[in-house]
């Protein structure tokens, strides 16, 4: 059984045989077992936060174990409970899961089928609490999740990578292709650090002699300094920067590179020894060709953005607009796609609907076929069933096409 950082289980029967026989079931698989013999024992354990599942039985004296389900769905909507079934509750236990039971196990039930259904429970939960937490960093302002926008795999690992790096004060290197966003995600990392307030300096390393390279030093004593391009640094200025690091440089430092500077270093175009200083902790960004369903959720970010700066409506963004938008390469990036948005929210040139591709029309379709997909597993959580009925596609026929674009619906849960 895969292992989650949720594993509370609260077991509510009125049969205490029963309670310790699930209790060390439960035990045996490294999970937590709470007891409760009644709904009243339970209700106190019942939380909006409560990191864990419900196991009950469905007839108990009192509350029955529905009432339980009820309470505990006004408590939390999201909270999985599952229901402990006799032989003649099969009608009862149907009807539980039209009013939102998270699943139902037939008495006596083997542990290992058991243990199955509490694992997806729990695995469920946990990706609903983790969610509720992101929004909540989200709603405090988290820079992060504010300003580094997709929902892929890759976005999700770069924003935590991002706080990860934050976290320290060690020197950070930040790799991407042409217009992945370097200079924007290094600002997150100082927005996210404890030095956020204080001073946050660019410089373009092209035009960085030593003595501005000091001066720049100065003005962001407490803060950071970012130095973009870093591959441009004059020779002069690698020394100099590399005798500055000797030292208590006083600021913390990022660096930014579009290119190889351990390839270039290895070559003797770099200083090596400033390389290994700059990549203490790195930070790389994944291009738009790496994660192409987050194109949609980018574009419409972006958008937004344009149109609440220009004063304007947000324009429809439809299908024909994203088919259109999957269908590029965008070798330009999150800068391309910027521009492309902006365009849209101006009229001045709706190339989104009309691009031109390299791609020939069979690599196109697969490119909107797949971001349909994976919008549909990302609007039913995972559940693969009622993202196939969305599409209004046989299970069978889905369940291929995932296969075929290398999609799982559990990460999407």
């Amino acid at each position: 059984m895969s292992q989650t950082t949720t594993t509370r289980v609260l077991i509510v029967d009125d049969d205490a045989a029963v309670r310790d026989a699930l209790s060390q079931t439960l035990d045996l698989a490294e999970l937590t077992p709470i007891t409760a013999g009644s709904f009243v024992e339970a209700k106190d354990h019942i939380q909006g936060d409560f990191a864990g599942v419900i196991l009950s039985d469905i007839r108990m004296p009192g509350r029955d174990g529905l009432y339980l389900l009820d309470y505990a769905h006004k408590i939390d909507p999201d909270l999985p409970v599952i229901l402990l079934t006799g032989e003649g509750d099969i009608p009862m236990a149907v009807s539980a899961m039209d009013r939102g039971a998270f699943g139902f196990l037939e008495k006596p039930c083997a542990s290992r089928d058991m243990l199955a259904v509490l694992d997806r429970a729990l695995h469920t939960r946990k990706l609903i609490l983790e969610n509720r937490r992101l929004k909540a960093q989200l709603e405090a302002g988290d820079p992060a999740a504010r300003l580094i926008f997709g929902s892929s795999a890759a976005s999700h690992d770069l924003r935590d990578r991002v706080r990860q790096v934050a976290r320290t004060t060690a020197e950070v290197l930040v790799t991407g292709a042409p217009g992945t966003g370097i200079p924007k995600v290094s600002e997150v990392i100082h927005m996210t650090s404890a030095q956020s307030r204080m001073p946050f300096v660019k410089r373009a390393a092209a035009s960085l002699t030593p003595e501005a390279l000091r001066e720049a030093v100065s003005d962001a004593k407490g803060g950071t300094l970012f130095i973009d391009e870093a591959a441009a640094l004059p020779k002069a200025t690698q020394f100099a920067l590399a005798d500055l690091l000797e030292g208590d440089l006083g600021a913390r430092l990022i660096a930014g590179s579009t290119e190889d500077l351990e390839r270039i270093s290895a070559k003797g175009a770099f200083h090596p020894d400033l390389f290994y200083r700059l990549d203490v902790m790195r930070v790389r960004i994944p291009a738009i060709a790496e994660r192409p369903e987050d194109i949609p959720v980018m574009f419409r970010q972006y958008a937004e953005q344009a149109a609440e700066q220009a004063g304007l409506p947000m324009p429809e963004v439809s299908p024909d607009v994203i088919a259109g938008l999957m269908a590029r390469d965008w070798p330009g990036n999150a800068r391309a796609l910027m521009s492309e948005a902006m365009r849209f929210v101006l009229g001045v040139d709706r190339a989104a609907e009309t691009s031109q591709t390299d791609l020939g029309l069979a690599d196109q379709m697969a490119r909107v076929e797949r971001s349909l997909l994976s919008a549909a597993l990302r609007r039913h959580s995972g559940q693969a069933s009622s993202a196939a009925s969305d599409l209004k596609l046989p299970r069978k026929t889905f369940y291929d096409k995932l296969a075929r674009y290398g999609l799982r619906p559990e990460d999407y849960r």
